[in-house]
């Protein structure tokens, strides 16, 4: 053994080959942290000091080969003043550009996951073989960064201008296939198969059967294009990029702009480009919210990772109802590998549901994402029922029938009849309690609310709800099953509205404030877009469906009368009466048509002003400054509320739930992340001038305390 450390060690494979392998003692995975680069550092110093060195393998005793950095010490090194940050980066780039420059042919077998600072490592080795099922990329865009470590010097030196913008301006993730074609990868084989295929490229480098050394000097050296060339694949990118990433998002256009600059400069020049770049980008705003929103989501899978841990795993579920939402639990159900029962009342409602399960892995299919066998293998494992008969085998059931708390608890209590012993029976209501519902059953600490979000294929999160008498195996269980689905469960305690519904329809309120005053729906929309909602008030409420809203409204005014009942009739009410519920019949604020791929297309309806009247005031101008701040502020402190009340057990639970739920803007990191940058005594200097619209608006006491000795909810 030449070097033995905690995530690494250099073992000899024959006379003069060896094998630097990843092997973090610690941990489940490999990353780059500190003590792992200082590890590092010291083997390929321990290598480049061998008189026998005559080629070196870079390889990963783990299923995948290095996630990336460790995020939370980058996080650490952005607090610094950008001069530290860029000094911190060429230490680190001195590493990689060791390893390059090692005086032997280097290749890095690839088993497994390679992203971020992991593959810029492989980057900085002359070759790369990956396993056919192993995928490598630089998505640190999507943290508000580009790469750091050398990435966006060797990948478009390797791989070509445009193949780079994509890669590194997109973040996207690329599986072998696709990274042999564009030439990040030389070979790819079976992951049994890496690791001699990397040695035998090293002894065909050895025996002079390749040029390891034009390889490397490709990587080194400026980029082959001529001006007029660059030019064109640069100035031409822009706009695509620009236009792709909008405003908020600055990261893919600075690592554009970084790569152009550096294009003419070989390595050594190019690298210190590279890092003043990063270190500007790292001290944005945006960065610091997308970096929090990582750690955030880090965080829940800790949680949900404990309740995992702890549950039994679910072979057979249901799914009570087979709608829209029905067919859509079945299909997100059966496409992870949980066979599910699509129960409901009538033929053609089961034909819908199977209808909705077709409709989604037909566009699967029709993308190329699965083929025919996939698709019949996904819909076999649904299975339409109109009795209960299967339901003895069945570990946890979905209901989704009809919002209507009569209707379900009575489809409640006669499906916990049929139910072995210890099933779990789920609601998939979006504002009824819980702990009403649960008092039809014999069993309530088997049931709990598993809230998806429409369209349930698409929609990240699933709120599990907490009842009075859940025990904790049901939410257990519920949260295995969603994470199984491929979904972020959140888990929350009962309320109504639980906790993306009772945050949103302050927000409503905020709207409907607005247009009494005399504000036009349409401008409200513009401005909160441009804030950065992907959809205005206005527009989100045709998504959503006015009947549904209008149903939630009301809920929600009986729960929380003192700042969500409102006086005579409002904006969802009128709606409601005119029966423009939105896309579900065409017509709502916008009118829709379908375009040519079968998705409803907004577009606008001239006939609205005049049916609004009565309940928009006498038109009236207002700033974009009092729209966002009329709009944002009862969600705000909302959002407060219920981390005060327990509904949510934590700051990083509350602003993710309200990212993944409603979409709210993932630049600003989240309602507290929004209200940490503000300052609470800012924030609620804001709302003292909305007092007089009401409750809605006036911060808690506890904010004010909070405010007045400077704390914040992320510390």
């Amino acid at each position: 053994m030449l070097y033995q450390g905690q995530s690494i060690r250099v073992e000899a494979v024959e006379e003069g080959l060896f094998n630097l392998v990843f092997d973090n003692q610690n941990e489940s995975i490999n990353k780059l942290d500190q003590a792992t680069l200082g590890e590092l550092r010291e083997a390929v110093t321990q290598l480049s000091a061998r008189d026998d060195l005559k080629g070196v393998m870079f390889s990963s005793a783990k299923s995948c080969f290095i996630v990336g950095a460790d995020i939370k010490e980058f996080n650490q090194m952005f607090s610094h003043e950008e001069e530290a940050i860029v000094a911190a980066l060429m230490e680190l780039n001195q590493i990689f550009n060791t390893i390059e420059d090692l005086p032997c042919p280097t290749v890095t077998a690839i088993n497994g996951i390679a992203l971020g600072g992991g593959f810029e490592l492989c980057l900085s080795t002359d070759y790369r073989v990956m396993a056919d099922g192993a995928k490598v990329g630089l998505p640190e865009v999507k943290l508000g960064i580009y790469p750091g470590w050398g990435g966006t010097v060797r990948l478009p030196r390797l791989i070509g201008v445009d193949n780079a913008n994509e890669w590194i301006c997109g973040g996207v993730e690329k599986r072998a296939a696709a990274a042999l074609k564009d030439g990040a990868a030389d070979a790819v084989v079976a992951v049994e198969q890496v690791q001699e295929a990397a040695l035998d490229l090293l002894r065909n480098c050895i025996a002079g059967k390749f040029d390891y050394m034009a390889r490397r000097e490709e990587k080194k050296s400026p980029i082959k294009l001529n001006q007029i060339e660059q030019m064109m694949a640069f100035e031409s990118a822009k706009g695509y990029i620009g236009g792709k990433a909008g405003p908020h998002y600055p990261a893919p256009l600075a690592a554009l702009k970084t790569i152009q600059k550096h294009a003419n400069l070989p390595r050594d020049k190019a690298l210190p480009i590279e890092a003043k770049g990063f270190a500007k980008l790292a001290k944005n705003d945006v960065t610091r919210a997308l970096v929090g929103l990582f750690l955030k989501d880090q965080a829940i899978k800790k949680i949900t990772g404990k309740y995992e841990a702890q549950a039994e795993p679910v072979k057979m579920a249901a799914v009570l109802g087979a709608g829209i939402m029905g067919g859509g639990v079945a299909y997100q159900s059966a496409s992870k590998g949980t066979p599910i029962l699509m129960k409901d009342i009538a033929e053609p409602a089961l034909q819908l549901g199977l209808d909705e399960a077709n409709k989604l892995l037909g566009g699967q299919l029709k993308r190329k994402r699965i083929d025919a066998a996939k698709m019949a293998q996904v819909i076999n494992r649904i299975t339409p029922t109109l009795s209960y008969g299967d339901f003895d085998r069945v570990d946890l059931v979905v209901e989704a029938v009809v919002e209507n708390p009569n209707v379900k608890k009575a489809v409640l209590a006669e499906t916990e009849k049929h139910l072995p012993e210890g099933a779990v029976l789920t609601s998939n209501t979006s504002t009824i309690s819980i702990t009403d519902l649960a008092t039809a059953l014999e069993k309530p600490e088997n049931f709990c609310g598993m809230h998806f979000f429409n369209p349930v294929h698409k929609m990240p999160l699933v709120e599990v709800i907490r009842g009075e008498k859940t025990s904790e195996s049901a939410i257990a269980r519920t949260v295995a099953y969603a994470k199984a689905m491929g979904k972020t469960p959140i888990v929350v305690n009962d309320c109504p509205g639980f906790l993306v519904n009772r945050i949103l329809f302050p927000y409503f309120g905020g709207f409907s404030a607005l247009l009494s005053d005399g504000a036009d729906f349409r401008r409200i929309d513009k401005v909160m877009e441009r804030f950065g909602w992907p959809m205005g008030p206005a527009y989100l409420l045709d998504v959503v469906g006015v009947d549904t809203a209008h149903h939630a409204d009301r809920v929600m005014a009986a729960g929380f009368p003192d700042r969500m009942e409102h006086e005579g009739e409002n904006i969802i009410d009128r709606m409601f009466k005119l029966e423009r519920f939105g896309q579900k019949n065409a017509k709502g604020f916008y009118r829709y048509e379908m375009d040519r791929k079968g998705k409803p297309k907004k577009l606008p309806d001239d006939s609205v002003d005049a049916l609004l009247d009565g309940v928009v005031g006498s038109a009236r101008e207002f700033t974009d400054e009092e729209i966002i701040e009329r709009m944002m502020v009862p969600l705000c402190i909302e959002t407060v509320r219920c981390l005060e009340d327990d509904i949510v057990a934590s700051p990083a639970e509350a602003d993710m739930g309200l990212i993944m739920g409603i979409g709210f803007p993932p630049f600003l990191g989240g309602p507290l992340h929004y209200l940490d940058k503000m300052g609470l005594d800012n924030f609620c200097n804001m709302a003292a001038k909305y007092e007089a619209l009401g409750p809605l608006y006036q911060p808690t006491e506890k904010m004010k305390q909070m405010a007045a000795a400077g704390e914040t909810y992320f510390g």
